[in-house]
């Protein structure tokens, strides 16, 4: 077998396998269980409740999760314009990198601050050290806030009936010190040795084996990278993001990076079912999610490793794949599957440039972000797939003539109107977007650097990362625009805290409702029949909805060649 195709097979089985055991150990983490980071963390948390002046014990509802949420976000986003507008004259900037304007401070904050990290700068020349400290820091909240909602909507599932839901800031605190710190301190230990540079100083000057004298930006990398995988951010230190030797160095780094954003939105799958001691449910949960996601990701990796038959027709050696816009060092396989890695859980970190990719390889990474279901970003993902639990509930009630019902619960009117806002919004917000910009060609369009189909990809896939949370982009976009900025900052907003109020919101109302014990006419939902028709269910609501914009896109462009 082709030693490429181990390296992904490789990736793929090391995340799964270490997924259940971090699973269990998350679930125990928010169930307050006994774990071995107990005696480090405990004095730590208990220090930083104490000075903040938090009661990390008081029960919260569900309206009180969100106002927590949101206030805290808030005050994150003033922060971040203040230092994004002022970098040129604040301390840690020894390569004199200019302060950002309003709207690209505004575009970066929002983009941060919601787990995206689209980034319209190119890091190494748009913003300081000071800068890339405190993005760092929004890298690790805004994980932490996407799992401590996410845990909202485990406890409402554990407890039979009831209006407390555990506490915001308990969640929060814990998801940061006790997942995402640990698991960043180990990726970093292996890419410092693997050659990622970090160091406080600006940058360094070296001679190139032509005899050139150059600057090289360094910078504190290795810190920087670990929590934009573990985190599933995704934003680069350097404009090249992954793809840049010194954030990912090695196939090694390569491999380490690619396992790190995808270990915790596979063991939250699990981590669910050890919480709610469902783990039959878990396990469809988990099928359902990987089917998806190999069939988008096999199809790439085979794509981009046969290669442009275009090429192939002029005689020119194409064994190697598809590498335009690839490295060498990582090779064409291991490109094509981390293209779909980082779409389909929301990272957005690339190791290759989208842009560059087949035709029908731009296609599936569109869709894994206009799906947006299969494992997705930390916390995040297994609420967008929770919509899609809760419409297959109610349709397969409607089919068998009985009222809806999930662990217990009966799926009334309103939750069912708030789960079909939820899974509109998202087509709604990507598709509005996309035609505004054609609409307006001197503001939109204008941007392109590709005319015809592929140029309609550019901005398709620019807000459809944006609604996605993901960050990636058809890099060919010159997107650093008051339009563009402006525009993806809204739509980054709306793609991000509604998905997360919605299924926070369904979970709050149905865990106050009565119990209803189970019984022999009741939907069994752990099941393989109850997973495709959720498979289903995300076929026609989320990806159809998008086949006509896909058709005038990527689907031309493969017909053109």
């Amino acid at each position: 077998m082709n030693t490429d195709i181990l390296g992904v097979i490789a990736m793929f089985t090391i995340t799964f396998l270490l997924s259940i055991p971090l699973g269990k150990y998350i679930a125990k983490v928010y169930a307050g269980e006994r774990t071995l980071l107990d005696k480090i963390f405990n004095p730590l948390e208990r220090g930083f409740f104490k000075f903040s002046g938090i009661n990390s014990s008081k029960e919260m509802t569900w309206q009180q999760h969100l106002v927590a949420l949101l206030t805290i976000n808030a005050v994150w986003f003033m922060m971040s314009m203040a230092i994004l507008m002022n970098m040129s004259w604040l301390p840690l900037n020894p390569d004199g990198n200019p302060s950002q304007s309003a709207d690209l401070a505004f575009n970066t904050t929002i983009s941060f601050l919601v787990n995206c990290n689209l980034q319209h700068y190119s890091g190494e020349t748009g913003i300081s050290y000071l800068g890339q400290l405190w993005l760092m820091f929004l890298q690790f909240v805004t994980a932490g806030v996407g799992m401590a909602a996410a845990v909202v909507v485990f406890k409402a599932f554990k407890e039979k009936t009831t209006t407390q839901l555990g506490n915001f800031y308990n969640y929060f605190v814990k998801s940061c010190t006790r997942i995402l710190l640990p698991l960043s301190l180990i990726v970093a230990s292996v890419l410092v040795f693997q050659g990622t540079p970090m160091t406080m100083e600006g940058k360094d000057t070296i001679t190139n084996l032509q005899g050139d004298t150059v600057q090289v930006s360094t910078g504190p990398v290795a810190a920087f990278v670990p929590i934009k995988h573990i985190g599933t951010n995704g934003g680069g230190f350097f404009g090249a993001n992954g793809s840049h030797p010194l954030e990912n160095p090695t196939y090694l780094t390569n491999m380490v990076e690619m396992i790190a954003q995808f270990i915790i939105p596979m063991a939250m799958v699990f981590a669910f079912g050890f919480f709610i001691q469902r783990r039959r449910f878990s396990w469809m949960v988990y099928g359902v999610m990987t089917v998806g996601f190999l069939l988008l990701a096999i199809p790439n990796v085979i794509m981009e490793m046969n290669g442009n038959p275009e090429i192939a027709k002029m005689g020119i050696d194409n064994s190697l794949g598809a590498m335009e816009g690839k490295e060498i060092r990582i090779g064409a396989a291991a490109s094509g599957f981390w293209s779909i890695v980082t779409t389909v859980i929301s990272t957005g970190s690339i190791n290759s440039m989208h842009d560059s990719s087949m035709p029908l390889s731009g296609m599936n990474e569109l869709l894994a972000m206009m799906i947006n279901a299969f494992y997705g970003g930390v916390g995040a993902g297994i609420l967008n797939f929770f919509i899609f639990i809760i419409l297959a509930v109610f349709i397969s009630g409607l089919m068998v003539g009985r009222t809806p019902e999930f662990m217990g619960k009966k799926i009334e009117a309103r939750e069912m109107k708030i789960a079909m806002i939820i899974a509109l919004f998202h087509p709604f917000l990507i598709l509005v977007g996309t035609a505004l910009a054609a609409a307006f060609p001197s503001v939109g369009s204008s941007a392109i650097s590709n005319p015809g189909f592929h140029g309609f990809s550019q901005m398709l896939y620019e807000y459809t990362s944006s609604a996605a949370n993901n960050g990636s982009g058809f890099e060919g976009l010159g997107d650093n625009t008051l339009f563009w900025n402006i525009s993806t900052g809204i739509v980054l907003l709306l793609g991000r805290f509604l998905p997360i109020i919605g299924p926070v919101a369904i979970a709050g109302l149905l865990a106050e409702k009565r119990y209803i014990p189970e019984s022999a006419g009741t939907l069994k939902t752990d099941t393989a029949t109850f997973g495709l028709v959720v498979f289903v269910v995300i076929a026609i609501v989320a990806a159809l909805a998008f086949f006509p914009a896909l058709a005038l896109g990527p689907i031309a462009e493969y017909f053109s060649m």
